[in-house]
């Protein structure tokens, strides 16, 4: 990438300019510099998954709940086995493991309420 054009970390427009330390998107005005966005980069790159301890999550993974969770009218306990999660790319509703509970079918559950099952 030349200098004189960056592309804008937004809208991925070709046309970023400088301007002083910052640099300006003309086709969606946002202003960004270029420190900040290698760390949005690094950010990006970095674990997707973890849980409640910082743990790295993988599909097929065995998970327990952090704490009581509503589901439905039921709820369901803290510490609760959950085996062979699956991690969704595009969260649902905040949520971003599928699973399978044993008494209350296919579920949604957040990275945030399980601890990786060692």
């Amino acid at each position: 990438m030349s200098d004189d054009a960056q592309t804008c970390p937004k809208c991925n427009s070709p046309y970023g300019y400088p301007d002083g330390n910052l640099w300006i998107c003309p086709e969606c005005a946002h202003e960004w510099t270029l420190a900040a966005e290698e760390k949005t980069e690094e950010v990006v790159a970095g674990p997707k998954f973890l849980d409640a301890n910082g743990v790295q999550l993988q599909n097929g993974d065995t998970v327990r709940t952090v704490k009581d969770l509503k589901v439905g009218g039921d709820t369901l306990k803290s510490g609760t086995k959950v085996k062979s999660i699956r991690l969704l790319d595009d969260p649902i509703d905040g949520h971003d493991i599928s699973c399978k509970v044993d008494g209350y079918g296919s579920i949604y559950l957040k990275c945030s309420v399980v601890r990786k099952d060692s």
